[in-house]
């Protein structure tokens, strides 16, 4: 019987269907034909029935609430034990949906001394008594039994838990997103000539992560840095979004201290996601060093604070300012790939042309830009990323 049983229990199919073979091999082993496969659950104590076999008429699932008295005698059986009308009480209560009477026998389920599950069995065939040899194989058997309803109630345990996890995670990112785009608009308020810029960095931001290849999870994250990377300009004088002429030194100061007064507001706030402070405050970092306000080179930049300081760059230059026009989306790339890889990270602006250029066929499921005026076509894009691979490969030419 253990033979035939080792296979049917690793074979790889539903566990309901182990189950019955399981209590079947119990059933086999004693004469009983009638029979149930318990679960045992701690919060709230019950039983739970798996499977059950033979009788007429039993609920399915039939549930027995334990009293933690009925845990303790369940948990404190050496083996397998008959039942009689005096002992029913003693091991299973009378407060479910199934009638303990029904049983004539109780075998614990067991795993390193914590109780994992009960068989129950009912009327043996003919209606013979239980005798000590059948209630010995239910023991031995039931030993390997336990093993199975343990490593099933671990691997449910688990499936719940990473579910209920994935479904906080889920509601987390959304209230997180709803909340920060409320943040980036209330950002954008000093100055009708920026407003909905963070919002547009974030959605930039993160589809510059989904074609990089970034997890759900991470394009999450960069979208949300995105939407506070202007944070620190709520400390900012107004009278310097509006001005109509180029910034000088001392303003230009001024402006620059809001990646740093930034980092300062976004320093500490348990955010899903640590590195918010540094997309912060390094935002306006540049490969080369020439960016501000730690002239970081190059790998020191984070890979989150280039996306979201080459999305910023984007929406900025295709934006209308104080002090100049937009830029045209062809004028913006062709600028931008000029400056790759010395200022801004290759691989990132080549995620921005693969969605601009989904945009021009319209594979996009979601378009990357709101509004498709002067928008380039496919062969331009890819103009522009054949210059981009020259640029980075320095010119050199690699035969096969």
């Amino acid at each position: 019987m253990l033979s035939d049983l080792g296979p049917e229990m690793t074979a790889e199919r539903d566990f309901a269907q182990t189950a019955d073979v399981m209590l079947s091999a119990l059933m086999h082993s004693t004469g009983a034909r009638e029979g149930v496969l318990f679960v045992f659950i701690e919060k709230p104590a019950m039983l739970n029935s798996i499977t059950a076999q033979g009788f007429t008429l039993i609920p399915e699932p039939s549930i027995i609430p334990l009293l933690p008295r009925h845990v303790h005698a369940l948990t404190s059986l050496q083996g397998a034990v008959l039942l009689a009308q005096s002992s029913y009480d003693t091991f299973l209560s009378a407060n479910g949906n199934v009638a303990p009477e029904l049983f004539r026998c109780v075998a614990p389920l067991k795993v390193a001394g914590r109780l994992v599950g009960v068989v129950a069995l009912g009327r043996r065939e003919g209606d013979a008594l239980y005798d000590e040899e059948g209630l010995q194989y239910l023991d031995l058997l039931g030993h390997y039994v336990a093993l199975a309803v343990q490593n099933h109630a671990l691997t449910q345990t688990l499936a719940q838990r990473v579910g209920d996890n994935l479904r906080l995670m889920a509601s987390l990112h959304g209230f997180y997103d709803n909340t920060l785009e409320a943040f980036a608009n209330a950002i954008d308020v000093k100055h009708i000539n920026i407003h909905g810029h963070s919002l547009r960095v974030g959605r930039y931001a993160a589809a510059i992560g989904d074609a990089l290849g970034l997890d759900s999870n991470d394009v999450a994250a960069v979208r949300s840095a995105g939407y506070l990377h202007d944070i620190g300009k709520v400390a900012v004088d107004k009278r310097l979004f509006g001005k109509p002429t180029t910034l000088d030194a001392e303003e230009f100061r001024e402006m620059a201290d809001h990646t740093t007064v930034g980092h300062q507001i976004v320093t500490g706030v348990q955010f899903p996601w640590p590195f918010v402070p540094e997309v912060v405050r390094w935002h306006h970092e540049r490969a080369d060093g020439s960016g501000y306000p730690d002239g970081l080179l190059n790998e020191e930049i984070p890979m989150q604070a280039r996306i979201v300081g080459l999305a910023d760059t984007f929406d900025a230059m295709t934006s209308p300012r104080p002090y100049r026009e937009r830029i045209s989306l062809g004028g913006t790339l062709s600028e931008i790939v000029r400056n790759t890889p010395q200022r801004f990270d290759p691989a990132a602006v080549q995620a921005l042309l693969v969605q601009l250029r989904r945009d021009a066929v319209g594979s996009n499921r979601t378009p990357f830009l709101e509004n498709s005026a002067g928008q380039l076509a496919p062969s331009d894009i890819d103009h522009l990323a054949a210059n981009l691979q020259h640029k980075t490969s320095s010119g050199r030419l690699y035969l096969t």
